[in-house]
């Protein structure tokens, strides 16, 4: 019986295994080449950060070859994602709305569509602790990086300074991404930079164990008035008391941070990346604690950047 049960035991692990196989080999059949390459922001960011795991992860799972690549932020990933140089990328929400509607940074809409939302993005308006700057208004005349050119952060910072009433002429803005950013506030070269992203963001969680930051206060009425001048999506909301080293919660907004693709990705390859990605969310968080944030059922909101096909299919099919 023993022997007997050993070699059914043997015949249905050598079957799993092929199955198992099998199915990978399809999967990865259609993929074209058997490349993803994911447009994955600076290094330091969330973004860099959760696209690595996820190129692990799709690596491990798919027999694909993925890779992340380093951008300058949300705009460029959508530049490339829609322009076929990369099949994936981050991108904070209202960036991917002017992308789809060929505004803003964009002089023609871009095909792609979302795979899912995936985090809220927290606006960060770093100061050194020492400094004399208290509030937005106080940035008139100083040097503060409002990220880099093609980002997110570029778009979201100027929003928020018109809407607080400071002219972004009257800011010398260098124009750095966050890791330049940090090493220029670490070397006083700078007041203050913009960064908008998950919680906590490693660089900026690094910086602070070594230099004592604040983050500025965000006004309700600055959130109000940038949705009715722009895509409504953004929310008001607080860096919780302990993030940084704050010893109070700290008001801000949030923007909806999406997972996107091109419109032409092939269905089963976006279903396949979704299975991956909802089945490695516990361990990515371990690591990335915003990935412990994607929630099936939050995903699928995504307006108004419309949900590509083979998500629409992934969230019925698996619908509970």
């Amino acid at each position: 019986m023993r022997a007997t049960g050993r070699r059914i035991l043997a015949l249905v692990t050598v079957t799993a295994v092929a199955v198992a196989l099998s199915a990978c080999t399809q999967r990865a059949s259609e993929w074209g080449d058997g490349t993803a390459v994911i447009a994955g922001g600076g290094s330091t960011g969330v973004y860099f950060d959760y696209g690595s795991h996820l190129a692990a992860e799709l690596t491990e799972t798919l027999g694909v070859r993925a890779t992340v690549e380093e951008t300058d932020g949300s705009v460029e990933n959508l530049l490339q994602v829609g322009g076929g140089e990369a099949m994936l990328g981050f991108a904070q929400g209202d960036a991917a709305a002017d992308a789809v509607a060929g505004v803003g940074a964009f002089d023609d809409p871009l095909p792609v569509r979302t795979v899912a939302r995936l985090y809220d993005e927290y606006l960060h308006i770093v100061v050194r602790a020492d400094s004399e700057v208290e509030g937005v208004p106080d940035l008139v005349g100083k040097t503060v990086s409002l990220g880099a050119e093609n980002s997110g952060v570029n778009v979201i910072a100027r929003r928020v300074l018109d809407a607080a009433g400071v002219d972004v002429a009257s800011v010398r803005n260098p124009q750095l991404d966050l890791q330049e950013s940090i090493r220029a506030m670490e070397r006083a070269e700078i007041d203050g930079f913009f960064w908008v992203g998950g919680l906590p963001t490693p660089g900026i969680q690094d910086l602070a164990s070594d230099l004592p930051v604040r983050l500025l206060p965000v006004e309700q009425e600055w959130v109000n008035a940038v949705n009715d001048h722009y895509s409504d999506v953004y929310r008001t909301a607080d860096f919780p008391a302990g993030t940084y080293g704050l010893t109070a919660p700290a008001p801000t907004m949030a923007v909806p941070n999406y997972l996107i693709t091109s419109a032409s990705t092939p269905d089963a390859v976006v279903r396949d990346v979704l299975r991956t990605l909802f089945d490695a969310r516990s361990r990515i968080a371990v690591e990335v604690p915003a990935a412990a944030l994607l929630n099936r059922r939050q995903a699928i909101f995504t307006a108004p950047v419309d949900l590509h096909p083979g998500a629409v299919e992934y969230y019925r099919e698996t619908r509970r």
